[in-house]
Order: C-alpha cells, then sequence, then structure tokens
C-alpha cells in the first residue's frame, strides 16, 4: 500500500530513514516546521531554517525516489517572541512562494497565551489572503482547551476549513474536531500521544473519512515508519483495507492535492 506521511521531522532525522521509508512503501513526506530544540535568537534563524527544509531536506528525500514539500511558520512555542514572530511573518512569503512549500505551519497553541493566540491569528489572516493550507499544532497540556480556542478562531475568521489540519488529536478531541464540517483530523502515533491501538479505536468509531495519521517523528523517542507498521497492524485490530488506504494514503492525497503544487508522479 502507498503511504504518504503528513506530518514529519526529517531535519531531526538520519539519511537512513529516507531509505527505510521508501523502503516500506512512502511515496512523500510532508514536514512543518517547527522548534529546533532551542528558541531563534532573530528572524534570520527561522529564514535558514526554511530555506533548509525547501533545499536541503527536498533534495535529501529526493535521493531516495521520496517526495518532500514543508509547511512554513513561526511555531506555538515560539510564537511567544512575539518580536521575532512578527518580523518572520514579514518576511515569510517569498519562501511561501517556494514550489516545495504547500503552505503554512505547524502553528497553534503550546501554553495558550495571549502572545500564541496573537501570532496564531496573524498566520490565520495571512493563510487566508492567500488560499493556503494549514496545519496546526495543538497543545500537549490542555489539549481539549487549545483545541476549543482554536475552532473558535477559525469560526470567528470564516475560515476555509477544507483547507485545515488539525493535528495531535486524541480520543478527548476528536469528536469536537470532526464536529466542524470539512476540517480535517490528524492523528499522531507517538509514545507520548496515541499508539496504534487507540488509534484504531478512535477511527472505528469516528469513521475514516476526515482523519489521518502520522508519526511526527523528531529527535524525541519517536519512529518514522510508525504509520507504516500501522498500516500491517490495523486489519487485526477491525480495520478494512478501504479505511486504511483512507487514513494512510488517500486523505492526504486529497487534502495536499488542493494545492497545485503537490505533485506525486
Amino acid at each position: 500500500m502507498k503511504i504518504i506521511e503528513p506530518h514529519i521531522h526529517m531535519y531531526a532525522r538520519v539519511t537512513d530513514d529516507y531509505e527505510n521509508m521508501k523502503k516500506a512503501g512512502y511515496t512523500a513526506v510532508i514536514e512543518p516546521a517547527f522548534w529546533s530544540g532551542t528558541d531563534r535568537s532573530c528572524a534570520g534563524g527561522f529564514f535558514d531554517y526554511f530555506t533548509h527544509l525547501l533545499e536541503f531536506e527536498h533534495g535529501r528525500a529526493k535521493k531516495y525516489g521520496l517526495y518532500h514539500y514543508s509547511f512554513l511558520g513561526v511555531n506555538a512555542k515560539e510564537s511567544r517572541h512575539t518580536k521575532i514572530a512578527l518580523e518572520v511573518l514579514r518576511g515569510i512569503e517569498k519562501f511561501l512562494d517556494n514550489p516545495n512549500c504547500l503552505g503554512i505551519g505547524e502553528i497553534g497553541f503550546d501554553l495558550i497565551t495571549p502572545e500564541e493566540e496573537d501570532i496564531f491569528i496573524k498566520h490565520i489572516e495571512l493563510a487566508e489572503r492567500r488560499k493556503e493550507l494549514v496545519i496546526i499544532h495543538s497543545p500537549h497540556t490542555n489539549k481539549r482547551e487549545g483545541i476549543e480556542r482554536i475552532l473558535k478562531i477559525l469560526t470567528e475568521k470564516k475560515c476555509t476549513l477544507k483547507r485545515y489540519v488539525l493535528d495531535h488529536n486524541t480520543e478527548e478531541t476528536i469528536g469536537l474536531t470532526l464536529g466542524h464540517p470539512e476540517i480535517v483530523a490528524g492523528i499522531t502515533l507517538y509514545p507520548t500521544k496515541v499508539n496504534i491501538e487507540r488509534a484504531a479505536s478512535i477511527i472505528k468509531q469516528y469513521g475514516a473519512g476526515r482523519i489521518l495519521i502520522n508519526s511526527s517523528a523528531d529527535w524525541g523517542k519517536s519512529y518514522p515508519l510508525n504509520v507504516s507498521e500501522a498500516v500491517q497492524a490495523f486489519p487485526a485490530l477491525g480495520l478494512n483495507a478501504k479505511e486504511i488506504e483512507k487514513v494512510a494514503f488517500q486523505n492526504a492525497f486529497d487534502f495536499f492535492s488542493q494545492s497545485p503544487k503537490f505533485k506525486l508522479d
């Protein structure tokens, strides 16, 4: 079965991971910009990182026959540094225009502060103006509160919800997210988030129609082949082939294909 990894941080992974993903049936990886381990001291640090994703990571994936696309923005954790975040937003559009960039992300909430909300809204306004796709990060703590606030903002701003992925859902939040028509819900297979068995239960309860599964693999205790392992495990957990294909490939393909830049030959 073909697989699209809709959220992974290859910046933090070794080249062997690309090779193993190709062997496992992956066709494309989507990399949203994230926290680099330390807060960046200036907007230039973000711009250098964006260039790395769009050029070096794209090329590294291509060597192993994988498509690599990026989403760019100021992550939730660093959006509290308002002065730097605003400078990044003033200079980001030339990076968004790059053919390897599909949209804005990952953005959202970390501690759900007013500063985070202000920068989140500015990203959303930019996305709506440019008709960009968006990947939203939901907070690790107070997740339901964060998702409720995110959805309220998207509603108030009259956002085109079919262009948004709201990621890192759990049993506590998936119904809330899917209760908003057209928005896509991400489930992350990660030791501190959701395991394969729990993901299968969520999909069986809510259906496969608007759910993506991802690994969000980074430099933490994570595994870039989690989606592939889920594909292998899901039949024994009660999911049929059509449901598995939707959450591992087709839903991601349909979502990212809203961007004319997204191509899989």
